[in-house]
């Protein structure tokens, strides 16, 4: 049975079916504001039949940078978004943001300040120094998470996605990989659950039952000694619930330690140093690949639906919990088995960059899979240009070093 075109409902959020859009960064917001390309991808997916599309991580202050394409959630972007809302919206489909902060994954040179985490040391992905914060920075970083959940409803967006994963700040907060504070948000689970307790609850506060708030959040970090469902992550979970949130996206993985457990396959290094424009960071990561590849890149497996196995786990522990499954789904028969399992609605990106009427294929026929080959070179591209899948490059060339890449990935995959 075709569970894909069912109306999903996610608190007060109701969508067309249940596919969304999820917030993979899309690297087209130069001078930190929505643009043209922006509005087109989005809108293009819109009308490809799928049911939410998510705009990606919104950094909610300027110290929450970690790109320099990237959004800030502030007063003067608003009509922007106010535009990208109604496209959206005009082609049939609901409009998500997804509110975040780096923490330490940033730099100077992005921020505009010394980057900041739950404690102090070195950010060897930036590479920077990082300043732990003071306990009395915290709630004014909370009621950031307010003020962009404010502008982004006054901006026509049906949902946020607050972002409580993948090692950015309140995941550090969170996780003992990145805290060892000694105050009241260190230590035991219930001292590091405080910061995500003030940030969320400003967030649910200001959406006011009029939008939906979903949390971003790890099952798992891909560490050998990382954190584990049972211990950690399903108590998270139960947290997030008291505090009534509408919806819980499960993913895993730290950006900053395990990337490729978060995206899978393999990152292709000679595509992101071809287009770095840090000639230091380009020459590093080059004369160093090897040790990169294997110590802060290392390939990861890709199969389909690669965390459906710890998301079967909280489906289990969360009888009553709106959970949205994001990770690998690239044709509708797999789309439907997860779905079958009890979740919402499901998340995917790789897809709907390569086909943004992927969706609407899958209307056609319940049985069609995503042309999309795992090369990663979308996200080796992310870093300095825009997101954009290799096969779609609509006349621009591609150089050979990458093209060998390209194929030596996709035959391994």
């Amino acid at each position: 049975m075709n569970k894909i075109f069912e109306e999903a409902h996610i608190g007060p959020l109701r969508l067309r079916n249940r596919t969304i859009r999820s917030a993979a960064f899309e690297s087209m917001c130069p001078g930190h504001e929505p643009s043209q390309q922006l509005y087109d991808y989005h809108t293009s997916v819109a009308r490809g039949g799928i049911g939410m599309t998510t705009v990606a991580y919104a950094a909610v202050t300027e110290s929450g940078l970690s790109f320099d394409r990237q959004l800030v959630m502030r007063p003067e972007i608003v009509p922007g978004l106010r535009h990208l809302t109604d496209g959206i919206h005009a082609e049939g489909a609901a409009a998500g943001i997804q509110l975040g902060h780096c923490g330490n994954m940033s730099h100077r040179a992005i921020c505009g300040c010394t980057p900041v985490g739950a404690s102090t040391g070195f950010n060897l992905y930036s590479p920077t120094v990082v300043r732990g914060l003071r306990a009395n920075e915290l709630p004014e970083i909370a009621k950031a998470f307010g003020r962009a959940t404010r502008l982004a409803r006054e901006a026509g967006f049906d949902s946020v996605e607050v972002h409580c994963g993948h090692g950015y700040l309140i995941d550090q907060f969170l996780n003992p990989y990145f805290n060892h504070r000694k105050d009241e948000y260190g230590g035991s689970l219930e001292n590091r659950m405080r910061f995500m307790d003030m940030c969320v609850g400003e967030a649910m506060e200001a959406a006011a039952g009029k939008i939906a708030v979903v949390c971003k959040m790890n099952m798992r970090d891909g560490l050998k000694h990382g954190i584990t469902p049972e211990e950690h992550s399903i108590p998270v979970a139960r947290r997030l619930q008291q505090l009534g949130v509408d919806g819980l996206v499960l993913s895993g993985g730290l950006v900053s330690a395990t990337p490729m457990y978060v995206m899978r396959g393999e990152l292709p290094l000679t595509t992101m140093t071809h287009y770095m424009d840090k000639w230091w960071l380009k020459w590093g990561i080059r004369m160093g690949q090897p040790i990169v590849r294997q110590v802060l890149t290392r390939p990861m497996p890709y199969h389909e639906a690669f965390f459906l196995d710890d998301a079967l786990t909280f489906r289990a522990a969360l009888p009553d919990m709106t959970l949205i499954y994001v990770g690998g789904l690239v044709s509708g028969d797999k789309i439907n088995e997860v779905l079958g399992h009890g979740f919402e609605a499901v998340q995917m990106a790789r897809s709907v960059l390569r086909e943004p009427d992927f969706v609407n294929k899958l209307r056609q026929d319940e049985h069609y899979r995503s042309l999309c080959r795992h090369s990663n070179y979308c996200i080796g591209r992310m870093y300095t240009l825009d997101m954009r899948c290799h096969q779609c490059m609509q006349g621009e060339e591609l150089p050979k070093s990458i093209i060998k890449e390209i194929e030596r990935i996709e035959n391994n995959s």
